[in-house]
């Protein structure tokens, strides 16, 4: 199906020799970087001691199971309008990227009229109108001209990977939102729909085997899952805050950032331009990190991310950056779209000169100022009590610079902090040789036209 050689050149079906290079973690497919968490946290096991024990993150399955509580209790609270619930704000990560989701599918055409989307009271019955909407409709060049067999589950903006994909594969390999034995029977244009509706409805409950958790992942790159709100503030900024002095330290109105968070968690395309205060923006990006419920660099890292200052400095990039490998793909988008903005900001910071000679006066935010403010919103673990927390001041102290430490580091090095040395992506094309041999083929074909 594919095998390896010397210095990480991998041979295709067609004899064609692939040689891996350094990639961004973005670039992998979805089944490549859950792959590439498990070979990351068995070298994190095996060639470092960062005396604690290390934990992968859950991805969401509490949440999943906590969202599904919360859509069963509105179907049945039929007088509730259900846009009181908060869309961005205070509500887990992937819980805010499905919401932004279904937001541009409504955007896209998706919408069905609010009298039909009241009566399911079970996300399963909108896939069934959907479903049976698609069948009465004439088929959609869009949705069914593509050949692959093996579909993509989300978009991806720049990557048309239809050439390069295997053309008579069976249906049953097809890799989707939902599992492989539910859309076998369906015909393209539903099974396109499903796959559309992936991350806008709970995700079913993951298997337990690895090996049907899987069978469930694209085999193409997933779209970037990064909140709307996070990218239109970081946007603002970069657009008409750069030079203003004090950015995130100087205060902002209170009443304007209110009313800003209450569009976005109404789910109104909030539209940032120069009218807006940059303090009021950045003052909204802050409360948004701030109040997630689970920290952006998750709780379970907390201890491992701070215990990397411990470390040899030739050892502290490389353990840091298996560990933003743990990271869910929604909390590793999101975190790479704020290190990207937060160095640009930092590149700010000093006063320069224009092409005419003219100065430019800095934003006086350099990259230990941005990890000061940014540090406690992004990496923390829950706090368990005040008296607890009175008594280990010292330690709290010494913690707090450790966080700063971190941040800086990773927003000084974020260029390299996501990209996949060959190595890596080695371990993990002879991880799936072992398990999923027939897909390493046209992982390989896809990296050959990249």
């Amino acid at each position: 199906k594919g095998f390896p050689s010397g210095d990480f050149t991998w041979s295709s079906l067609s004899g064609r020799s692939v040689r891996l290079m350094p990639v961004a973690i973005q670039s992998l497919s979805e089944l490549e970087r859950a792959r590439l968490q498990e070979v990351a946290y068995t070298r994190l096991h095996q060639d470092y001691d960062l005396g604690c024990q290390i934990t992968m993150p859950k991805d969401g399955q509490k949440r999943k199971k906590s969202l599904r509580r919360k859509l069963d209790s509105l179907a049945k609270e039929k007088s509730k309008d259900k846009e009181c619930v908060p869309q961005a704000f205070s509500i887990p990560l992937s819980q805010v990227i499905a919401n932004d989701r279904t937001h541009r599918q409504r955007q896209d055409g998706y919408r069905q009229d609010p009298p039909q989307r009241e009566e399911h009271k079970d996300p399963s019955d909108l896939v069934s109108s959907i479903l049976q909407f698609a069948t009465k409709r004439p088929s959609n060049k869009e949705l069914s001209s593509s050949n692959s067999s093996l579909s993509s589950t989300s978009e991806t903006a720049n990557e048309s990977t239809s050439p390069n994909t295997p053309e008579a594969a069976p249906r049953a390999r097809r890799r989707g939102g939902m599992s492989v034995d539910s859309i076998t029977d369906l015909d393209d244009n539903q099974s396109r729909l499903l796959e559309a509706l992936q991350l806008s409805l709970p995700a079913e409950t993951p298997s337990k085997k690895e090996k049907h958790r899987d069978k469930r992942l694209s085999l193409n790159p997933i779209y970037r899952q990064v909140p709307r709100v996070v990218d239109s503030c970081c946007q603002h900024i970069e657009k008409y805050g750069l030079q203003t002095v004090g950015i995130f330290r100087v205060g902002s109105s209170k009443k304007r950032v209110r009313q800003l968070r209450e569009e976005f968690d109404r789910g109104i395309d909030v539209q940032l331009d120069e009218e807006h205060s940059v303090h009021d923006v950045a003052a909204l990006l802050k409360e948004f990190l701030r109040d997630m419920p689970d920290p952006l660099l998750t709780k379970e890292l907390y201890t491992a991310f701070i215990n990397t200052t411990l470390l040899d400095s030739d050892e502290q990039q490389s353990v840091t950056q298996l560990l933003v490998y743990l990271l869910p793909a929604c909390n590793s988008d999101t975190f790479h779209r704020l290190l990207e903005f937060l160095s640009t900001v930092a590149d700010h910071a000093h006063d320069q000169q224009d092409k005419d000679g003219q100065e430019i006066t800095g934003n006086k935010m350099t990259s230990l100022n941005l990890a000061t403010i940014f540090g406690p919103n992004l990496l923390h673990k829950q706090k368990s009590s005040d008296k607890e927390f009175s008594v280990q001041s010292s330690a709290r102290a010494e913690e707090s610079t450790a966080v700063i430490a971190v941040l800086q580091r990773m927003i000084t090095s974020y260029h390299t902090l996501f990209m996949v040395p060959p190595d890596l992506q080695n371990e993990v094309l002879m991880s799936l040789l072992e398990t999923d041999p027939d897909v390493v083929d046209y992982l390989l074909r896809r990296k050959a036209s990249q």
